[in-house]
């Protein structure tokens, strides 16, 4: 199965002293690498010519979640599209071969997400969101576990993916326009179409990000804006159910485990955040333009 690899960038020049040595050491080399870079200003351009990558730059409003994706899917020709982000450091010498390995289990898996596991030295909430997301076991998933998964069904991560172009390509491709979440609107379009959800456990690599409050906050309002101008992904999964107060509990036992309960209030702040960044993202049709460029995390998108 003829292998792209696809990584948007942007000033990635602190990520590629790990990220170069991971991706040289893979066994499986991608046939070609196209890095899509939003004019940075670092030496990041350099360095992955230097490594032999194809690298292609655009200005930095230009960049968006879905339609660069699309862009950059378009101008290679693998069979299997390996997607990932600047941060996500392949964690073995096996981690393309077995992300690769795992979509190959069944035709019908359009796409695979490989497992993210935190950076070393990551905060142990930072952690805790890894461990909770992204289980040692891998995992299917169709149209029929949606009454047991909601929403959680259609979850995806392009920080480590590969699409089957075929797939894709039926679906429609990558959305050419969105604030983010772009990997669950794909995985949502295939599951409808009947194709399956690979979760690749075995398909490892460090990936993590010990946010802030408002940084949670500022997340929080796009996934809110992303879901409230994607009302079919609800309508048709349903929604979150009791994830997040499970999601609350893992995050106290996981303070509890580090002796650091102390915390907790810090917990109930962080969760109220991100609801409340949710709900005004559902809101933004109603908030102006100048507002919602504060409020979220992906700022140049309403430029």
């Amino acid at each position: 199965m003829r292998t792209s690899l696809i990584i948007p960038t942007r000033n990635a020049s602190s990520h590629l002293d790990r990220l170069l040595p991971a991706l040289r050491m893979q066994t499986l080399q991608p046939d070609e690498m196209l890095v899509v870079d939003s004019a940075s200003s670092d030496d990041t351009v350099a360095r992955f010519r230097e490594f032999g990558a194809r690298v292609e730059v655009i200005d930095a409003k230009d960049f968006n979640h879905g339609g660069t994706r699309r862009w950059a899917s378009e101008q290679v020709g693998g069979e299997a599209l390996i997607v990932m982000t600047q941060d996500a450091i392949p964690a073995n010498a096996q981690t393309f071969a077995n992300l690769i390995t795992e979509l190959q289990l069944d035709p019908l898996n359009g796409v695979a997400y490989g497992r993210q596991l935190p950076h070393p030295g990551a905060g142990v909430l930072g952690a805790q969101s890894r461990h909770f997301n992204y289980p040692a076991q891998s995992r299917s998933k169709s149209l029929a576990d949606a009454p047991e998964l909601g929403i959680k069904t259609c979850f995806s991560s392009d920080s480590f993916s590969v699409y089957r172009r075929s797939a894709l390509e039926a679906v429609g491709g990558f959305p050419a326009d969105v604030i983010g979440s772009e990997d669950a609107y794909v995985a949502a379009r295939m599951l409808l179409d009947g194709y399956t959800v690979r979760y690749a456990a075995t398909a490892e690599v460090y990936h993590s990000h010990d946010y802030g409050l408002m940084d949670e906050f500022h997340r929080y309002f796009d996934i809110g804006v992303f879901y409230g101008r994607e009302p079919w992904i609800r309508q048709a999964f349903g929604d979150a159910g009791g994830e997040g107060k499970r999601y609350v509990l893992a995050e106290l036992q996981a303070l509890r485990e580090a002796g650091a309960l102390h915390r907790t209030p810090e917990v109930m702040v962080r969760s109220a955040f991100k609801l409340l960044g949710y709900r005004l993202g559902h809101l933004e049709r109603y908030l102006p333009k100048s507002l919602k460029q504060r409020l979220g995390m992906f700022s140049t998108y309403w430029t």
